[in-house]
């Protein structure tokens, strides 16, 4: 199969070289001199230095109230506090909480998180995709990248387990982490495919079908540098070039099985505009039907907005609407979402 883009078109548009100040900070922290390059352009020389020292302090987990179990939550926070937590609630999210500190037993070995009671995170911005999708019951969603389920059972509580969600992803390990979860927190509403979701997609014959599409992006991970060091270092500009290629490939299709008024959410962990503004323009770009990057204004005010250019490439205007999340103003892992309508 013939890509959409080349991967060397796609290296030449990243490709992106080092000043002596990028260069300098990359050794002092550890990182790739590109990438620092990159944080430079983004933020400006002064607000890099505290991000790059945010991706060096721990990174709070956090956990989401699972209502499909327990429709009382403050019970769910009485029960870990006489275990010795503290929990703040997170204030863009009805009941999703902040782990300030830690009790006996860990999080994954208590009675609660046994009987499904809640999910636990790494960090905080994994709850925000199924929120700016805010899928309606009795609808149809598709994940692309299902696996471990974090954002797959959030989107069935949201929809208080009508309708139906395709849960596609490739790794057998992390499906059978997903079917654990589902299990778990009481799923009814899923059917789960263990492929390469644009082979089994196009197999099946799936296009204009779904009312809600997630593509959380198989990605680099560049926004959880605080509990992966390694990724300081490992992405070189042709790895980087290859998840992107993949991805804007991977959009492409989640454009054309949603349906025309249809939402898609495409998220990544990582804060790299080349994984983001630039997949989903260039994605835009080769899809055929119109779509628009729009977000609930409730949640503009909370994040950093889309870049509308870096570097050398310049992006659609509506890409200031997709939200930015980054550890030094937001308190979390690095993140993006960007909410697309397909146009009627």
């Amino acid at each position: 199969m013939t890509p959409i883009i080349s991967f060397e078109k796609v290296l030449k548009d990243i490709n992106i070289r080092p000043s002596i100040e990028a260069t300098r900070l990359a050794s002092k922290f550890g990182y790739r001199p590109y990438m620092v390059e990159r944080y430079i352009e983004i933020l400006g020389l002064d607000e890099v230095k505290e991000l790059l020292e945010a991706f060096e302090k721990p990174l709070t987990p956090s956990i989401r109230c699972n209502t499909l179990k327990l429709k009382d939550c403050d019970l769910l926070i009485k029960y870990l506090e006489s275990k010795g937590y503290v929990l703040k609630r997170i204030e863009w999210h009805q009941y999703g909480y902040r782990v300030l500190k830690r009790g006996k037993p860990r999080l994954g070995a208590t009675r609660e998180y046994l009987l499904g009671y809640y999910y636990l995170y790494r960090g905080v911005a994994s709850q925000l995709p199924p929120l700016v999708m805010n899928p309606k019951p009795h609808t149809y969603v598709l994940d692309m990248a299902a696996a471990p389920g974090g954002k797959l059972t959030h989107i069935a509580q949201l929809m208080n387990n009508t309708g139906l969600i395709l849960g596609i992803d490739i790794s057998r390990s992390k499906i059978r982490a997903l079917r654990s979860h589902i299990n778990r927190l009481g799923v009814l509403n899923t059917v789960l495919l263990r492929a390469d979701s644009i082979k089994a997609i196009n197999s099946l014959g799936l296009e204009d079908f779904f009312d809600y599409v997630l593509l959380d992006a198989p990605c680099t991970g560049e926004g959880i540098i605080q509990i992966d060091k390694s990724r300081k270092v490992k992405t070189t500009l042709e790895d980087l070039a290859k998840f992107v290629t993949k991805q804007i490939e991977m959009l492409v299709v989640a454009l054309k099985v949603v349906k025309p008024g249809g939402i898609i959410i495409y998220s990544t962990c990582s804060i790299a505009p080349e994984e983001n503004e630039y997949v989903v323009s260039k994605a835009l770009e080769f899809f055929r039907g119109e779509a628009i990057v729009e977000t609930p204004s409730n949640y503009r005010s909370l994040f950093s907005q889309g870049l509308i250019e870096f570097h050398k490439l310049k992006f659609r205007e509506d890409l200031k609407n997709a939200l930015r999340l980054y550890p030094h103003l937001h308190d979390c892992e690095g993140f993006f979402v960007c909410r697309i309508r397909r146009k009627s």
